[in-house]
């Protein structure tokens, strides 16, 4: 009789263990779906959101061995159901009850709720996947209330093309500043970052921030401290880029006094005063390499000595790293440690550059004009919508930073209530040809150059008659006199318009 009920369980435990595997998989095989649905939303377009997100309904379904999967939106405005997006495998029975339901609550009221439904009677595993599949509805959710925004404003656009009304945004147009942090933006991808910021904010774990230079790094992580349970004590910046490497040590893990000449009193490095709180590395890409292995030692073991002393020292400091630079090319040249690495990214965040997230540009420019027009001794009420096509069209290597600066200018520039852009600041605009020594042929090859950048649009959105400034039937004549054609064939996108 023992044997015999040793049997029993042993052949229940191996039931478990494969059905603990199963779930695995299937949890593995939704995520590979959600980072797949991650990237393609990136340049999704509004056609064909529909189908992708039936498409990743379907593969969620399927990958559950479910017979139907619902996307279901609900307002607090409407008291039923608002919208609906389905998948249901061929054949399958109507009227089951779903084995897993996930509730997304969003901005604006709204509340998604993510179904599975099964072919069998009972529950299939909801708990080993539920993590999973809440991870993939975040990103339907985010889709949706991306092409939400997008319609309102093409209603709101189009609106505004109307006789009766202006073709330029007032500055009751304007947005306030979002309360995160001074974030401003609510584009996709940007919104994909806040919500693995807010996953990992209550943790502390450490974070790697990675982006290009200008997207907003430091405001990041300050987002992510102040979203922790380290919010009321210390948040430490230290520019790694910014120090000599004689002078790095010291700075992050303090000194004694006469431990170098000049010495004359010990000094806390940035680790004790960070301690118990969160201390920012940016730049962290070009930490030395006797520094590094200093650094590990603190993350492995949370302590330290300052330099010149034996003494260790303990320190609770939870670390959030920040870099431009490939680390993943300086591990092969062996210029970053790999141990480093793996220790600073347990949660990669990737900021998106401007260029990927263009319709957050007007929110920002209006954020930039309201922020500085009483130090400038401005008052703008209106920015025209070429001055917006006009910005969307570069390719903003500076990010916000750079887009930032545009908009100063502008400001200075400008001399009334609208706002104008300073074009030949603003642009790269072509030296005039050897031998123009009178002002018609310098105003020729201006005129040239930005016809050239403007792909030779004389009408529509980003022409270069409001380029120039000039009516479009103006600028026809002024091209009639100075000779300037339209090449023929197709024009080729010139790459000094796309440069800021």
């Amino acid at each position: 009789m023992a044997a015999l009920v040793h049997d029993v369980l042993n052949r229940a435990a191996m039931t478990i263990a494969e059905t603990s595997i199963h779930f695995d998989a299937i949890a593995v095989r939704i995520d590979r779906l959600t980072r797949h649905l991650t990237s393609a939303a990136v340049s999704l377009e509004p056609d064909l959101i529909d189908a992708a997100i039936a498409d990743a309904l379907r593969h969620a379904g399927e990958a559950l061995e479910g017979d139907h999967a619902t996307l279901e939106s609900f307002s607090e405005d409407a008291p039923s159901q608002v919208s609906r997006r389905a998948w249901v495998r061929q054949g399958a029975a109507s009227g089951r009850q779903p084995a897993l339901t996930v509730r997304v609550s969003a901005a604006g009221g709204w509340t998604f709720v993510l179904s599975i439904g099964t072919s069998d009677t009972g529950p299939h595993g909801p708990a080993a996947v539920a993590d999973s599949l809440r991870a993939l509805a975040d990103v339907m959710v985010l889709i949706v209330q991306r092409e939400q925004t997008r319609e309102l404003e093409r209603i709101t656009f189009e609106g505004a093309r109307r006789p009766t009304a202006s073709s330029a945004r007032t500055c009751d147009d304007c947005w306030e500043p979002d309360e995160f942090e001074g974030i401003i933006g609510d584009s996709l991808p940007l919104r994909i970052a806040m919500a693995r910021v807010q996953e990992v904010a209550p943790t502390d774990a450490s974070v790697m921030l990675l982006g290009e230079t200008g997207t907003g790094k430091e405001l990041v992580a300050r987002a992510i401290h102040n979203r922790s349970t380290r919010r009321g004590r210390p948040f430490v910046r230290v520019n790694c880029a910014a120090l000599p490497s004689t002078l790095i040590e010291t700075e992050l893990f303090g000194h004694v006094r006469g431990a170098f000449t000049g010495a004359v009193a010990s000094r806390q490095g940035r680790f004790e005063v960070a301690d118990g709180g969160t201390l920012f590395l940016d730049e962290i890409g070009d930490l030395p390499a006797d520094v590094q292995s200093k650094l590990l030692r603190v993350l492995q073991e949370g302590e330290f000595e300052r330099v010149g002393s034996s003494q260790s020292r303990k320190v609770d400091v939870r670390i959030i790293a920040a870099t431009h630079r490939d680390l993943n090319a300086a591990m092969k040249e062996e210029r970053f440690r790999a141990d480093l690495y793996y220790r600073l990214s347990v949660f990669p965040i990737a900021l998106p550059p401007l260029r990927n997230r263009i319709e957050d540009i007007p929110r920002l420019v209006w954020y930039f004009v309201n922020r500085r027009q009483r130090a400038l001794n401005r008052k703008f009420t209106t920015i025209p919508a070429s001055v917006f096509a006009s910005l969307e069209q570069r390719s903003w290597p500076g990010n916000i930073r750079e887009l930032e600066n545009v908009v100063e200018r502008a400001m200075i520039h400008s001399t009334g209530s609208t706002l104008v852009l300073d074009d030949v600041q603003g642009l790269e605009v072509a030296a005039p040809p050897r031998g123009a020594a009178t002002l018609e042929e310098v105003e020729r090859h201006y005129v040239e150059d930005v016809l050239r950048r403007c792909r030779w649009r004389i009408n529509g959105r980003g022409n270069a008659a409001d380029t120039l400034g000039l009516h479009p039937n103006t600028l026809r004549n002024r091209m009639k006199k100075f000779g300037i054609e339209r090449p023929k064939g197709p024009v080729a996108l010139d790459s000094g318009r796309l440069s800021a």
